[in-house]
């Protein structure tokens, strides 16, 4: 019976199965919202980088989240622009394994780097005598490593089990990029070891540090209605509510897509939610970072002003 299957050696991605007429809006609107996600957190970077007040560790780890997205758009985008126009184009077995382990790794390092970004508010609210001692620049490059790292490794988790599932039927998978759910269905064999580790996966790296961030931000909240300063208690807020933002909208997409039960119509509603977690979240962080934090508008204005004087 084994002899008999085919091996897939290539799939094909459905993407958006919609008019050639809408697939060129598409692309023009993809294209122009790929190209603003690149810029926007470019910008933050080079502030980053260029700005000597910024080189403190929230803005360190704001740096790591702004690469993360640059990363996120750049592995599922370029593919999604491809399909739009050329439906048929496949994409191999090894590059969709590649795109699978990427988007993984991605993820869970952003979830995890939002985890460092609230400890690192908590400490510099709550505890603002010892943050420097606290939130050392050791301590700093450690838990970004870490977040690296355990990113990394649970995606090499997730993709070492499906390389050891048979894909010998149906090569077509119905999203615009390599997820790793709408992969599974066209195994040939029993997923449910699969299933049950992405969703520990889920609870581990969603789930608990969800619980983490509100815990933070629960305290914080307490420390910021103690400040007697109406200026001290508005910049402790601006700083913390640009955080929150990116911390719900990524969160909040994320269960949805992995932990809330499915709908009747799930592949469908799925791809907008995947287009809304791995493409608008990236694009709108930056543009979260800088309306909200007066420090980031400060650090653009100068940069401006400083063009415009030389």
């Amino acid at each position: 019976m084994e002899e008999n299957q085919t091996v897939v050696t290539e799939f094909v991605l459905l993407g958006f199965c919609l008019g050639l007429r809408i697939h060129i809006l598409l692309f023009g609107f993809f294209s122009l919202f790929y190209a603003f996600t690149l810029l926007g957190n470019g910008v933050i970077l080079g502030l980053i980088s260029l700005d000597p007040r910024l080189h403190t560790p929230m803005y360190f780890f704001l740096s790591h989240l702004a690469t993360v997205d640059i990363a996120y758009a750049c592995n599922t985008v370029p593919q999604m622009l491809v399909n739009l126009l050329n439906p048929a184009k496949p994409i191999s077995f090894a590059g969709c394994m590649t795109q699978t382990f990427l988007f993984l790794t991605f993820a869970h390092t952003e979830c995890l780097l939002l985890l460092m970004m609230s400890y690192d508010r908590y400490v510099a609210i709550c505890h603002p005598l010892r943050y420097s001692v606290i939130m050392s620049w050791r301590v700093c490059i450690i838990l970004v490593v870490i977040s690296w790292a355990c990113g990394s490794l649970l995606a090499l988790v997730h993709v070492l089990l499906i390389l050891r599932l048979p894909f010998c039927g149906p090569h077509e998978i119905n999203h615009f990029f390599c997820e790793i759910l709408s992969v599974l269905k066209l195994a040939c064999a029993d997923t449910w070891l699969n299933q049950v580790v992405i969703f520990a996966a889920c609870v581990f790296i969603l789930v608990g540090p969800l619980s983490l961030v509100l815990v933070s931000y629960t305290r914080i909240l307490v420390a910021i209605l103690r400040i007697q300063s109406g200026d001290g208690r508005r910049k402790a807020f601006s700083t913390c509510s640009s955080h929150l933002c990116v911390v719900g909208l990524f969160f909040g997409s994320a269960i949805v897509m992995y932990m809330a039960p499915k709908s009747r119509h799930p592949e469908e509603q799925q791809k907008i939610l995947f287009l809304f977690y791995s493409f608008f979240n990236p694009m709108l962080n930056p543009l979260i970072y800088s309306l909200r934090n007066a420090e980031v508008k400060d650090a653009l204005r100068r940069a401006l002003c400083k063009d415009r004087t030389t």
